[in-house]
C-alpha cells in the first residue's frame, strides 16, 4: 500500500512531537556527563526527531527542517570536535582526553574535567545525530553503491 498523499494528522502529531523530543535529546546530553545518558543517546533522540519529520512527511518539507547535504560535514565536525579535544590535550602535555591538560584558563582540575567532557559529549551527540539521518537518506534514495 503505498499512498503518496501525506496525512495532515499524521503530520501534525509529528510536527507537535518533534520539538519535545530533540528539547530532551539536548537535555540528555547536556547532562549525560555528570548522570546516565550522553553523546551518544541524546544524538540517537535527536535523529529521531529529525527522522520522525522525514517519515511523516517525505523529503521536501523534512529539507526545510535539516538540509540531507549538511550531514557529511556536520557528521566531520563531531568527529573533529572529540578528537580535536582529545588532541589538545596531548599537545599541552597530558595523555589523550586528560582534560585536565585543556588550556582553558581561570579553571580549576574539576571543572575542566567538566567542561571536557561536555565538549566530547556535543562532538559525539552531533555525529550520532548527522550519521542516522545520513543512512537513513541514503536508505531512502536507493542508492547502489554496487
Amino acid at each position: 500500500m503505498t499512498n503518496k498523499e501525506h496525512s495532515p494528522i499524521i503530520l501534525l502529531g509529528s510536527r507537535f512531537l518533534s520539538p519535545y523530543i530533540m528539547l530532551f535529546g539536548f537535555y540528555v546530553i547536556f547532562h549525560g556527563h555528570y548522570s546516565p545518558g550522553g553523546g551518544f543517546q541524546g544524538g540517537t533522540l535527536l535523529a529521531a526527531s529529525l527522522l520522525l519529520i522525514r517519515i511523516a512527511s517525505g523529503t521536501e518539507i523534512a529539507a526545510l527542517q535539516f538540509k540531507d547535504y549538511l550531514a557529511t560535514p556536520y557528521a566531520a565536525l563531531g568527529v573533529l570536535i572529540y578528537f580535536g579535544t582529545g588532541l589538545l590535550a596531548i599537545f599541552t602535555g597530558g595523555y589523550f582526553l586528560d582534560y585536565e591538560q585543556l588550556p582553558i584558563p581561570g579553571l580549576e582540575a574539576a571543572d575542566l574535567r567538566y567542561w571536557g567532557i561536555l565538549i566530547i559529549e556535543l562532538g559525539i551527540g552531533l555525529t550520532v545525530m548527522t550519521v542516522l539521518v545520513l543512512i537513513y537518506d541514503n536508505m531512502v534514495k536507493g542508492e547502489d553503491y554496487a
